[in-house]
C-alpha cells in the first residue's frame, strides 16, 4: 500500500508542474528572482558561493545544499534552461511524495495502522504539498522530508542508547541544517526530550548525546568555517538576518513583508548592497530594523501577533490593496485555519492518550515557526510542519469518528434493551 501512496502522490505533483497558472520559474520574468539559481550560476562560473542577489560578491546567505543541488542539475540539464528549471521542480515533487513514508512510519508508532494509512494518504493529496512542490523550487521539500525523518529517527532515541543510531541522527540533523537552518531549531528539544526520556528508563543518555552533538557540529563545521575564512566573522549558517527583520519591520503592513526594499526587485536597494558589501549591508539592514522597533514597540508587538495568526490561519488583511497582491487568500483562509484547529485537537486527542507524543509533536509545532512571528513571514515557512499538523489532523478526525461509533452503539443497546 505505501508504494502505492508515493506513487500517487508523486503522479498528482508532475501533472501540475507544467502548469503555466502555478508560479513557477519556467516565467523568464521570474529567474533573476530565483536566489538558489544565481548562487549555482556562480558556483558553476567557479566563483564560489555566490550572492543570491545577481551580484558577484561572494556571500552567507543561502546555506550550501540546495544551491550545490541547482548547480548539478544546471551542470547535467543546463543553465536556467527549460529542462533545468523542469528538473528542478521534478526534484522537489520526488522529495515531497517521499515524505509519504516517514509520515505513515510516524504515525504508525504513535496512532496505529489506521491512523498511518489515512495521513500517508493526507499527504500525497495534501494541496499545500502538491502546489508548493509543483510550483516552488526551493529548499523547502527537502527540509519537510528531513524534518519528517528527524521526528522519525527521534521516536528510536526516545527508546534506544544506540550510539550509531544517535549519530545518524546528528548527520542529518546537520545535513538539514545545511539546507534550511531554521530546522535546526527543533533539534535540540528533540534531543533533550530523548536523553529525558532515556534518563526515566534508567538507561544512559550523556554518551549518545554527546555522540549526535559532536556528529551535527562535525557536519556543520567546514561551512562556519569557510564563512569565518572568507568574512573574518564568526556566522553561525546565514548572515542575512539584518535583511529579513527589516524588510517585516519599518512601518509597513499591507502585506506581511516588504518585498519592494529586496535587493532583487529594488535597484537602490541592490547598489547599497554592492557597495557597502555583503556584511556591512545586512549590518546596516539590522540596524535600521532595531532603531524602528525600539521606536515603535507597540507596533511591532502588534505585528509579531498578526504574523503569528497569518502563519496558521493565511488571515493578513481582506483590503483590496492586500487582496490585489493575494487574490487568492480567502479560498485559503478556511483551509489553512480548519488545518490549525484539526491540528490543535488532534494534539489533544493524542495529550489524553499518549501525552508524550503530544510533547513531542507540540513543541516543534511551537519551536518551528517561532523566529518568523518576529522578523517576517512567508507562506512556504510553515510548509515543513505540514505533515505533522496533517498527521495529528488524521487522529483528531479518527477520535471523532470512534467516538460517534461508540454512542451509535450504546445508543442501540439502550434502545435494544428497552425493547426487550
Amino acid at each position: 500500500m505505501l508504494p502505492a501512496i508515493v506513487l500517487a502522490a508523486l503522479v498528482l505533483r508532475l501533472a501540475v508542474t507544467p502548469f503555466n497558472n502555478f508560479e513557477g520559474l519556467m516565467n523568464p520574468d521570474h529567474l533573476h528572482a530565483w536566489e538558489p539559481g544565481n548562487v549555482a550560476e556562480a558556483l558553476l562560473a567557479g566563483h564560489g558561493f555566490g550572492s543570491p542577489f545577481a551580484s558577484t560578491q561572494l556571500s552567507a546567505v543561502m546555506p550550501p545544499v540546495y544551491p550545490l543541488i541547482v548547480a548539478g542539475i544546471f551542470r547535467c540539464f543546463g543553465i536556467h534552461t527549460w529542462t533545468s528549471i523542469f528538473v528542478a521542480h521534478a526534484l522537489n515533487c520526488v522529495l515531497s511524495a517521499l515524505a509519504c513514508i516517514p509520515v505513515f512510519l510516524m504515525a504508525r508508532r504513535s496512532f496505529g495502522e489506521r491512523a498511518a494509512l489515512w495521513a500517508a494518504w493526507g499527504w500525497a493529496f495534501s494541496p499545500y504539498g502538491i502546489y508548493f512542490s509543483a510550483a516552488w523550487a526551493w529548499a523547502t521539500h527537502l527540509s519537510l522530508l528531513c524534518l519528517c525523518w528527524l521526528l522519525y529517527l527521534a521516536q528510536d532515541l526516545e527508546r534506544t542508547p544506540r550510539l550509531a543510531l544517535w549519530a545518524a541522527f546528528g548527520l542529518l540533523a546537520g545535513f538539514a541544517g545545511l539546507n534550511e537552518p531554521s530546522v535546526l531549531t527543533v533539534v535540540p528539544f528533540l534531543l533533550v526530550l530523548a536523553c529525558w526520556r532515556l534518563a526515566r528508563a534508567g538507561k544512559r543518555w550523556w554518551l549518545p548525546a554527546f555522540v549526535a552533538s559532536v556528529t551535527l557540529a562535525a557536519t556543520i563545521s567546514p561551512w562556519m568555517i569557510r564563512n569565518a575564512v572568507v568574512f573574518h566573522r564568526f556566522i553561525p549558517m546565514r548572515d542575512s538576518m539584518g535583511l529579513e527583520l527589516w524588510m517585516g519591520n519599518n512601518g509597513y503592513s499591507t502585506r506581511w513583508t516588504s518585498d519592494q526594499l529586496h535587493p532583487l526587485h529594488d535597484q537602490e536597494e541592490l547598489a547599497d548592497y554592492n557597495r557597502m558589501g555583503e556584511l556591512a549591508y545586512m549590518d546596516h539592514k539590522f540596524a535600521q530594523a532595531k532603531t524602528f522597533i525600539a521606536g515603535h514597540p507597540g507596533w511591532y508587538a502588534w505585528m509579531c501577533l498578526r504574523r503569528a495568526l497569518y502563519l496558521w490561519t493565511g488571515y493578513w488583511s481582506l483590503s483590496r490593496e492586500y487582496l490585489a497582491q493575494e487574490p487568492t487568500d480567502p479560498f485559503n483562509i478556511p483551509f489553512a485555519t480548519a488545518l490549525t484547529l484539526l491540528t490543535i485537537v488532534g494534539l489533544v486527542v493524542t495529550w489524553r492518550e499518549k501525552p508524550l507524543e503530544a510533547i513531542r509533536y507540540g513543541g516543534v509545532l511551537v519551536l518551528f515557526p517561532a523566529m518568523y512571528y518576529f522578523s517576517h513571514p512567508e507562506p512556504y515557512h510553515l510548509r515543513p510542519l505540514d505533515p505533522v499538523m496533517l498527521m495529528l489532523g488524521c487522529q483528531a478526525i479518527l477520535a471523532w469518528r470512534a467516538r460517534a461509533r461508540e454512542s451509535e452503539g450504546l445508543a442501540a443497546a439502550e434502545t435494544a434493551i428497552q425493547e426487550a
